[in-house]
C-alpha cells in the first residue's frame, strides 16, 4: 500500500473551515486552498505549507479530495459548474476517481442533482455538513453526518478525522444533508423556545439569571444551551458564532424538503417565520444567541443584557 498522502483542496475558509483547513495542514496532508475574500486566514495556512489556486478549476487540477465550506447550494453550484468549476478542472484521465466533498448546509434535491453531474464525469460528490461551532472547528473536533458510498467513505473518512471528533455515515449521498437540516431544525428550534420563554419571564418578574438558575441546573440543560445562553448572561458574541441569515436559510431549505416529502411540519414553519421576521428587521449579520433580543423587542422588553 502506498504512503503518499491524497493532496486535499479546501474551498471556504472562513469561520468554521479555517479551523478544519488548519488541522488537514498540520497533520501532513498537502494542502491547497482557494482565495477567499478575508486574506488572513489564506495567509495564515500559506504560512503553514498549503498552496494557494486562483480558481475552482485550478485547484480541482491538483487534488485528489476536495472540501467545499460555503453557504449553501447556490454556492457550491457556482464552484461546480461552468468553464471554471471543480467539474471542469476534475480530469479522469489525470486523478481518477476525484473526490468532492460538500461540508456546507444544502439542499439534498441540489446535492442530488450535482451528484448525478459528478457521476457523469467521473467524479464522486459526497456531502458532510457540519455541527458545533468554529471552536470546534479549530480544535479538530466538530461533527459530520455523511453520505457516501460505502467504498468513497472509506477512502475519505481518515481524512474526516483530521477535523471530526464525530463521524456518522449514515448511507447514501443526500442523507448527510437531510439530516443537517433535521438537525438544525431542532438546534433553531431550541433557539426560538429559549428566545419566547425567556421573554415571558421577564415579563413575569424573573431575571435572566433566575431563569438560568433552573434551566441551566436541571435535565433541559445541553451544550448547545450553555453557548446559546452566553450572549443573554454575559454579552459574549463569539460563544455561538451562527448568523440569522444561515439559520433562515436552512429553515427554508427544511420546508422545501418537507414540501417535497409531503410531511406535516408546522412548528417548522414558525420557527423558520422568526428567523424570516429578524432577517427582514435587518438584522440578519447578528448571531443566533440575539434572537432572544429580537423577542423581547417584539415583548417591548429592553435586551436582557442591554
Amino acid at each position: 500500500m502506498s504512503d503518499v498522502r491524497p493532496v486535499i483542496g479546501f474551498i471556504g475558509v472562513g469561520l468554521m473551515g479555517h479551523g478544519m483547513a488548519k488541522n488537514l495542514v498540520t497533520k501532513g496532508y498537502p494542502l491547497v486552498v482557494m482565495g477567499h475574500r478575508k486574506r488572513e486566514p489564506v495567509e495564515h495556512l500559506k504560512s503553514l505549507g498549503a498552496r494557494e489556486a486562483s480558481s475552482a478549476r485550478e485547484l480541482a487540477m491538483a487534488c485528489d479530495i476536495v472540501h467545499l465550506c460555503v453557504t449553501g447550494s447556490p454556492q457550491v453550484e457556482a464552484l461546480m459548474r461552468g468553464p471554471d468549476g471543480l467539474l471542469a478542472g476534475a480530469d479522469p484521465a489525470k486523478r481518477a476517481g476525484t473526490i468532492i466533498i460538500d461540508c456546507s448546509t444544502s439542499n439534498p434535491v441540489s446535492t442530488l442533482a450535482l451528484a448525478a453531474e459528478a457521476q457523469a464525469r467521473g467524479v464522486h460528490f459526497v456531502d458532510a455538513p457540519l455541527s458545533r461551532t468554529p471552536k470546534e472547528a479549530e480544535a479538530g473536533t466538530l461533527d459530520t453526518m455523511v453520505g457516501a458510498a460505502p467504498e468513497v467513505f472509506a477512502r475519505i473518512e481518515p481524512v474526516l478525522r483530521c477535523w471530526a471528533g464525530q463521524v456518522v455515515h449514515l448511507g447514501p449521498v443526500s442523507l448527510g444533508h437531510k439530516m443537517k437540516l433535521i438537525n438544525n431544525f431542532v438546534a433553531m428550534g431550541y433557539a426560538a423556545l429559549y428566545s419566547e420563554a425567556m421573554a415571558i419571564a421577564r415579563k413575569a418578574g424573573l431575571s435572566i439569571e433566575q431563569f438560568h438558575a433552573v434551566i441551566g441546573s436541571g435535565r433541559m440543560r445541553s451544550p448547545f444551551y450553555d453557548t446559546f445562553m452566553q450572549w443573554s448572561l454575559n454579552h459574549d458574541e463569539n460563544a455561538h458564532r451562527f448568523t440569522i441569515s444561515n439559520a433562515h436559510k436552512d429553515m427554508r431549505y427544511l420546508a422545501s424538503m418537507a414540501g417535497e416529502l409531503g410531511a406535516v411540519n408546522p412548528i417548522q414553519a414558525d420557527v423558520k417565520n422568526l428567523f424570516a421576521a429578524m432577517e427582514a428587521a435587518g438584522q440578519g449579520e447578528r448571531f443566533v444567541p440575539m434572537l432572544a433580543d429580537f423577542v423581547a423587542g417584539i415583548n417591548a422588553l429592553p435586551p436582557a443584557n442591554g
